[in-house]
């Protein structure tokens, strides 16, 4: 099984850091110049956030740590290594705990990236976005390709594992550009890709345009041609999809991943950080400020704390189990489908049950959403 975990009680460690270089169109904070930051203060906050999972999560073991949020990229990295230090103090670490940072192709941020690994960083998601300056521009990034290849030799020098990330489904992205795009990603030699089709997500300025009639969406054969296409190279290339949108060489899955889509517990500390632990779902207060003044009140960020009910978590693992090519155990999702949905859609074809598992078949992964939709009860 791809990825499968080496401990049964694991659980896995999400920090959000919420400060970005510079405003970007994909951040969700108001905070995003890092100039200013109180650093100790910051640090201090996330370990305190930090020791109220702990406490109650004691007796478990990480088996991963992912950095993620606005740059985090940009943290010092003795702030990285005293949160990685505090995790494996008041947890323990599986012998081969993965330690994900994500980071955007600059060269600031790839200057770090030596450091970053000596702080205990033993893998990074780096967002090359594309490999075409127009289309890096349409993206609104702020680097170009030279800028993203030389990032992406730096990270490769200094972590163990590194993925990288792209965009296609473009505007006016023609199946033999992406085709050559997709070819020249594989061959820079990394175990792991994730591969997105843009989606125009409400209130963005993609959708603004697309509004004014000023963006043409892909046409949605063509949509689906590039996404077969996709994971026909890629399992040429021996990077099968594991996930829907995520391809990598056996053993090369994003372990920190997987125990979302798995549904496994993990804990998440800072800024909108979201978590699951012993069937308690928590979210973290999502503006920087007001997640501070709540570790100084409360000792932790948490704006809301629930139970969730014993109907609640098997919809759950089916929602995010069925992403997953080995799909998700029956066990998992009893009462949460409908039988005889899936029953008419094992007869055409798009999702496959046996005694054990429920899974999407390829053509289906074209339907997800419209599956989960029809299934979920």
């Amino acid at each position: 099984m791809p990825g499968a975990l080496t401990d049964a009680d694991g659980l896995a460690l999400y920090v959000h850091w919420p400060f970005c270089v510079s405003k970007c169109p994909y951040c969700d904070f108001n905070s995003h110049v890092r100039d200013g930051v109180d650093q100790a203060r910051w640090r201090d906050a996330l370990l305190t956030d930090l020791a109220y999972e702990a406490e109650r999560t004691s007796g478990r073991r990480l088996t991963s740590i992912f950095f993620g949020g606005g740059t985090p990229s940009l943290m010092p990295p003795s702030t990285v290594a005293a949160l990685i230090a505090a995790a494996e103090t008041r947890w323990s670490f599986a012998p081969d705990i993965e330690i994900t940072l994500e980071a955007n192709p600059s060269s600031v941020e790839a200057a770090r990236f030596t450091d970053l690994a000596a702080a205990g960083v033993n893998r990074v998601s780096l967002g090359l976005q594309a490999l075409d300056d127009e289309a890096l521009r349409f993206l609104g990034r702020a680097h170009d390709v030279n800028e993203g290849l030389a990032a992406l030799d730096v990270a490769q020098r200094a972590f163990d594992r590194v993925s990288a990330d792209l965009i296609y489904a473009r505007p006016g992205q023609s199946i033999a550009a992406w085709e050559a795009e997709l070819a020249r990603a594989l061959g820079f030699g990394t175990d792991h890709l994730s591969l997105y089709q843009l989606t125009i997500e409400p209130g963005t300025r993609f959708a603004t345009l697309v509004a004014q009639g000023r963006l043409e969406t892909v046409d949605p054969d063509e949509a689906a041609t590039l996404f077969e296409l996709t994971r026909d190279v890629t399992a040429a290339a021996g990077l099968p999809a594991y996930e829907i949108s995520n391809h990598a060489r056996t053993g090369q899955e994003s372990r920190h991943n997987l125990t979302y889509w798995r549904y496994g517990d993990y804990v998440g500390v800072g800024p909108g950080a979201h978590g699951r632990r012993a069937g308690i779902a928590t979210v973290r207060a999502k503006k920087p400020e007001n997640w501070l003044a709540r570790i100084d009140t409360a000792g932790n960020g948490i704006a809301e704390e629930e139970a969730l009910d014993a109907a609640t978590r098997p919809v759950e693992a089916l929602l995010m189990g069925l992403r997953l090519e080995e799909g998700v155990p029956l066990a998992r999702i009893a009462g949460a489908y409908d039988d005889a949905r899936v029953a008419r859609l094992e007869r055409q074809g798009l999702v496959a049950r046996d005694a054990e598992r429920l899974r999407v078949l390829p053509a289906g992964m074209l339907l997800l959403d419209a599956i989960l939709r029809e299934i979920a009860v």
